[in-house]
């Protein structure tokens, strides 16, 4: 299957565990980058409607290693006075 940019797919979830976990998962392309895409079936007062959450499928950056900076902070905490 061709991955179209702009486009999606959403698969039943059988694997849902709790009413936390979305009841459809896939995959969504837009401009260029590719996400997951998780949504719910929910209850509203029109009816039935679906509740959509993205997420990116690159692992968000890790936090910076402050490490390197060990003696500029190390003088910040110091009382300056």
């Amino acid at each position: 299957m061709d991955k179209k940019d702009n486009s999606g797919v959403l698969f039943k979830n059988d694997k849902k565990e709790t009413d936390k976990h979305p009841h459809y998962k896939g995959n969504i392309t837009v401009d260029g980058k590719d996400y997951w895409l998780s949504a719910w079936v929910k209850d509203g007062k029109s009816g039935k409607f679906m509740g959509l959450a993205v997420s990116p499928k690159e692992p968000a950056p890790k936090k910076a290693d402050m490490s390197e900076h060990k003696e500029w902070l190390d003088d910040f905490d110091k009382d300056p006075f």
